[in-house]
């Protein structure tokens, strides 16, 4: 019966000590200027794939 109770403690007492993490991440925001890149990328990239291939709309 000794046994079981100090078992019975023994459990409990780990379950009591579990360790927990908190992390807080505070992202600060990031702004670039990507978006005129782009369209005239994509612009050029359109205009390529419509002469090589004209039937393509």
């Amino acid at each position: 019966m000794k046994q079981a109770l100090t078992a019975v403690v023994a459990v409990l007492g780990l379950a009591a000590c579990t360790p927990s993490v908190n992390v807080n991440v505070n992202l600060a925001p990031i702004y670039a200027k990507l978006d005129v890149n782009v369209k005239v990328q994509l612009d050029q990239d359109v205009k390529a794939l419509v002469q090589q291939n004209p039937n393509l709309f």
